[in-house]
């Protein structure tokens, strides 16, 4: 079940958010909007602070992005001059019936109640429109990756999000997936300070978070393929799952 304490927990960490967040690959974009005009109608939804949106628009769509969070909403006005957000979330997306070619959601799928929102999703995309849902997710076949995952308490990995989401209902033709690789190059600062943007961190109590970030350092320091570097490779898998509208 979505915990709304997690779930809304980044708009205090916004801007650290959008600096320290990865970007999305953009051969992952073009797969989830393959086969549809340009310029797309896209909506973001669960936008956050528009690193998603800002992806697209380089592509050359138009994007509306749709975010419950006010702080994350400032920070994208912020970063993404030019873009408004719409107040709203995927269960209640403020838009009327068949207005976008896409709907789009980087990293928030997760925390949907998931059947009203397709539902909701079906309502504001024309039919052949396209859904995808895309995550950044670390590339846990490394070793440090694995223990950074387990230190960290940082949720989802490819293998889970693939197994765990098999169909998005009956308003959508089967799931289609799309993987690709690439890396954030990071000083171990920056990867706890990229840490420090995620839920699991932002709600834990003073004492854990100390917890985190005291065996954080303690991993840096004692495993062979960091000790002694000034920067890492943070490998992801980017995973994308798309289906169009029946």
């Amino acid at each position: 079940m979505t915990d709304p304490t997690q779930a809304l927990s980044f708009g205090a960490a916004a801007a650290e958010y959008d600096r320290r967040r990865p970007r999305y690959p953009r051969a992952a974009l073009r797969f989830a909007l393959d086969g549809l005009p340009t310029p797309a109608d896209v909506v973001d939804v669960g936008a956050g602070t528009g690193i998603l949106s800002r992806g697209v628009l380089e592509l050359g769509h138009r994007v509306v992005p749709v975010e419950p969070d006010p702080g994350m909403r400032a920070q994208l006005a912020v970063a993404s001059p030019g873009t408004t957000a719409l107040a709203g979330s995927a269960e209640a997306v403020p838009l009327p019936d068949g207005a976008a070619d896409a709907v789009l959601v980087g990293q928030a799928y997760h925390w949907f109640d998931r059947e009203p929102a397709h539902a909701e999703i079906a309502r504001v995309l024309r039919p052949g429109g396209t859904f995808a849902p895309i995550w950044n997710l670390r590339d846990e076949r490394v070793s440090w990756v694995a223990e950074l995952t387990r230190i960290a308490h940082v949720g989802d990995s490819a293998g889970s999000v693939l197994g765990r989401y098999t169909d998005f209902g009956p308003a959508f033709t089967a799931i289609e997936t799309g993987e690709f690789g690439h890396a954030s190059t990071l000083t171990p600062d920056d990867l706890i300070a990229m840490i420090h943007t995620r839920s699991y961190w932002l709600t834990a109590s003073p004492a854990e978070q100390r917890k985190v970030d005291r065996e954080l350092r303690e991993l840096f320091t004692s495993h062979p393929e960091l000790t002694g570097r000034e920067t890492v490779e943070l490998p992801y898998r980017t995973v994308v799952l798309r289906a169009r509208r029946r």
